[in-house]
């Protein structure tokens, strides 16, 4: 197939798959991604492709219903029996991939992308552990398809095409993890920047004593209101206002498709990923003493602390869901979290739910009784940075730098290199996704803090700070 040699391998992702649509990412496009996946989902759970039953649903994004039309036809083709589970949040599809017990799922989004963008994330069907779900890289993907010959030598049979709600199974879920008499009704605004959560956070409410403004709600996949991505600077402006007009307890914000979830506190203070794991790792903990609690190695110190001083036990982790779902299984985690705000649950087939995350802080927030910006200075041991990015002409270049200054206090190297001493610490790591180096420090004192951050930066010859 012609196309094929013609197809844009920065398309894939080392997470998922993600392209401006119709230039980068199209139907045709689309056509060989489904073979593909079909090609990996049967191979890897030992089946035929028409004996396989898949999942798939869509965003609001206009390029979601054309690619996911295409994709359809393709699974429809080689026999499959595909349920149309229809416009989701990824919260919502990685609970029905788990829930349902599908052998995969395939849901049309381009994450927290701008509009213009098209992708897929896609799943598996775990076979070593039963209650859990694989995520299937993009960049897995493209290797597999560059070896493929295409159309596939699957015989080509009619397949089955239902439809499936899943939004009730879905509420009954995600209540399961909080006890809903411990939450007092509190004053939230939540921010669903008219992605796919808006159609569930007002049913989550109607359950909930508290009192909701809900901002953004009407879906509209080119997203007017703010940028898809929460952390982008000025997204949470609005948010922060209406927390301060409505006297609220707290603010919510949503990227997109819905899987990282941000907090706003009382004062419209934006709360960083790793303070807000350490609310929602309490009550956590409480329910299951001693558990496994997974944090990224660009988190604060003060989650390893705590979740120790709370009798947990915290489990380091490479940045990236996958790598923490991975340590969760391997390692008994019973949850994990990261600064960037994605947060997954063991019982929730590994896989992250803004939702569960949501309900949890409104139960710790209940709890404590005291407002957030006073239970998050509890967590504040340290003076962290936040992370910065840094174009560079060659990261293998500038990592040797910091290797050959620091080398006496490696502490590892499983994702860039992280140095530690008695009273600070940074870690320089390329990204997963884009051409940049990340780099994160924390110390003890705002001094040292600022101190260091020009230390490290003076090392690095970059281009352009991002």
């Amino acid at each position: 197939m012609a196309y094929k040699e013609n197809i844009n391998s920065g398309i894939f992702k080392s997470y998922d798959i993600r392209g401006i649509y119709p230039q980068e990412l199209n139907e045709q496009t689309a056509n060989l991604i489904s073979q593909t996946f079909l090609h990996i989902t049967a191979e890897k759970l030992g089946k035929e492709i028409s004996e396989l039953k898949i999942a798939v649903c869509r965003d609001n994004r206009r390029s979601s219903d054309p690619l996911m039309e295409e994709v359809i036809k393709v699974f429809l083709d080689y026999g499959v029996k595909v349920d149309d589970l229809g416009r989701l949040s990824i919260n919502d599809y990685y609970f029905a991939v788990g829930h349902y017990g599908y052998d995969g799922g395939i849901m049309a989004t381009a994450s927290h992308n701008p509009p213009e963008y098209g992708g897929f994330k896609m799943t598996l069907k775990n076979t070593q552990y039963k209650k859990s779900i694989d995520f299937l890289s993009g960049k897995e993907l493209y290797q597999v398809l560059q070896d493929l010959d295409f159309p596939l030598p699957a015989k080509k049979i009619s397949g089955d095409l239902s439809e499936q709600n899943v939004f009730s199974d879905h509420l009954q879920h995600v209540f399961s993890f909080i006890d809903l008499d411990k939450i007092k009704p509190l004053k939230v605004v939540v921010d669903t920047g008219n992605g796919m959560t808006g159609v569930m956070i007002p049913k989550i409410f109607e359950k909930l004593p508290c009192q909701l403004t809900h901002l953004f709600a009407e879906l509209d996949g080119n997203f007017p209101n703010r940028p898809p991505n929460p952390l982008v600077a000025g997204a949470t402006d609005k948010l922060a206002k209406a927390v301060l007009k409505n006297k609220a307890d707290l603010g919510v914000i949503f990227d997109v498709d819905g899987d990282r979830m941000f907090l706003v506190d009382e004062k419209g203070n934006f709360v960083r990923g790793d303070m807000v794991l350490l609310l929602l790792a309490k009550p956590m903990l409480e329910k299951n003493p001693q558990a496994g609690i997974v944090y990224n190695l660009i988190c604060s110190h003060a989650v390893k602390d705590l979740v120790s001083q709370w009798g947990g036990r915290a489990i380091r982790s490479e940045v990236g869901y996958r790598n923490l779902a991975r340590h969760m299984r391997e390692e008994g985690g019973i949850m994990s979290g990261e600064v960037s705000a994605h947060f997954a649950f063991r019982d929730n087939y590994y896989a992250d739910s803004g939702f569960i995350a949501l309900l949890l802080a409104l139960e710790a927030i209940s709890q404590d009784g005291r407002p957030l910006s006073e239970i998050i200075k509890d967590f504040q041991l340290y003076q962290k940075s936040d992370e910065m990015n840094f174009e560079v002409e060659d990261i293998d270049l500038e990592l040797a730098k910091i290797r050959n200054n620091y080398k006496e206090n490696i502490l590892d190297e499983i994702d860039g290199i992280t140095v530690e001493f008695d009273n600070w610490w940074f870690n320089v790591r390329p990204s997963n996704t884009e051409p940049l180096l990340r780099v994160s420090i924390e110390a003890k004192q705002p001094g040292l803090l600022a101190e260091k951050i020009k230390e490290v930066m003076g090392l690095i010859d970059y281009k352009e700070q991002k």
